[in-house]
């Protein structure tokens, strides 16, 4: 199993905006209804765990977050034709996403990028 875990600051705004943009979550519910720990699939033998900031910095010792509006890592999703992007897209910003770049045509693919409610960038792609 692969795991990309990342900070979040609200459980219940992270649950619906992964589960807007077509995430599903996995596993036995805790009290507030939403499981824990909270995780998606990606695809398999790939999940997305979300960890509430204060659980993500007792994890990593402590270590402190990177800032808001930087970015370590880049995520990304395969959307399977442009308009399956657009939607997509359209889905993330409704639920909250910060449009980064605008679909458009690069020499990678057609692609966009996004940054969920917590700040962490996606890039969405469709390969030539």
């Amino acid at each position: 199993m692969f795991i990309v875990s990342l900070p979040i600051e609200d459980r219940a705004r992270s649950h619906g905006f992964y589960r807007a943009i077509g995430l599903h979550p996995v596993g036995p519910l805790a009290e507030d209804g939403l499981p824990e720990p909270l995780q998606f699939d990606l695809a398999e033998g790939a999940r997305l765990m979300l960890i509430p900031q204060g659980g993500f910095g007792w994890v990593t010792g402590g270590r402190p977050l990177a800032p808001r509006g930087s970015t370590e890592c880049l995520l990304s999703l395969s959307a399977t034709s442009e308009e399956a992007l657009q939607d997509l897209v359209r889905r993330a910003q409704e639920a909250g996403a910060e449009l980064i770049s605008k679909p458009e045509h690069q020499p990678w693919g057609y692609t966009a990028v996004f940054a969920d409610p917590d700040g962490h960038a996606w890039m969405i792609t469709v390969a030539p």
